[in-house]
């Protein structure tokens, strides 16, 4: 499941304010942050986005 890209050009990562790019890995959609200090990667289940720095999981 893909977010609307009107979506995608205002949600940005909240921890450094960083630009979010989509990708699906396994079938599960996530957004990858992409600031060069962060890349922290956020679920999104149902459709729906989880911005939450303390659920987002660190790059590998």
């Amino acid at each position: 499941m893909t977010l609307e890209p009107f979506l995608l050009e205002i949600l940005v990562c909240p921890r450094c304010h960083a630009k979010l790019s989509e990708r699906s890995e396994d079938g599960n959609a996530e957004l990858v942050c992409t600031g060069a200090d962060c890349g922290l990667i956020y679920e999104i289940r149902d459709g729906i986005p989880l911005l939450l720095v303390d659920e987002a999981r660190h790059p590998a």
